[in-house]
């Protein structure tokens, strides 16, 4: 048996990294305001601007161009921390959402009764082990299904065969002997059937003795 966990904490990585790189690029842009608006080189420039418009040196633009660069650079952060939100908004569609909106498809198409689809997840993380688990699921509903169209048409044999046997009220050696050839199949294959169905763990009501 095999007890390694190699997906236990991938997707939880992934999450925590696709998280960091928002809050580092914020923690950037935020840093790089704060240092140019409490820089002695603006507050120098704002205090030279001032003292020139007031002499008539300048005209307003030139006095308020500190506060247009501050005001555009302010502006690049944003779009720059958009862009960063975008790329890891992209990543996590293309990486968690899709998978997961393909798992529920499958899935739904499963309950319906169809098991020929399968999760195909190209990945190495929980989503993609949960993939392999559902096929599994599917793989072994098959079986069991096809293991009871096989009782089924074992029986169906089983009981022609036995009708024709009885048929004429006559049970000889070899008819007997042949009627028990028959029943041995029969339980050779509930018998299998049934150590499939208890290695599923099938949860079953038992009936009390009262019938309750």
């Amino acid at each position: 048996m095999n007890s390694r966990k190699p997906f236990r904490y991938s997707l939880q990585r992934t999450m925590i990294i696709y998280f960091l790189l928002v809050g580092f690029a914020s923690m950037l842009v935020g840093v790089e305001f704060i240092l140019d608006t409490h820089s002695s080189s603006l507050e120098s420039e704002l205090i030279s601007n001032c003292g020139k418009y007031s002499s008539g040196e300048i005209d307003r633009a030139t006095l308020l161009s500190p506060i247009d660069r501050l005001r555009n650079k302010a502006i690049l952060m944003v779009v720059i921390v958009l862009v960063v939100m975008i790329i890891v908004l992209t990543m996590f569609v293309r990486n968690i959402t899709e998978p997961l909106q393909h798992m529920i498809e499958v899935s739904r198409e499963l309950s319906k009764g169809d098991l020929n689809h399968s999760v195909r997840i190209e990945a190495d993380n929980e989503l993609a082990q949960l993939g392999r688990v559902i096929n599994e699921m599917a793989s072994n509903l098959q079986e069991i299904i096809l293991l009871s169209k096989q009782m089924c048409r074992s029986g169906e044999r089983f009981a022609r065969k036995a009708e024709v046997l009885l048929g004429d009220g006559r049970i000889d050696e070899d008819r007997t002997r042949e009627l028990k050839t028959i029943i041995g199949k029969m339980h050779s294959e509930l018998t299998t059937l049934n150590e499939v169905i208890e290695f599923f763990n099938i949860y079953t009501v038992e009936q009390g003795q009262d019938g309750g």
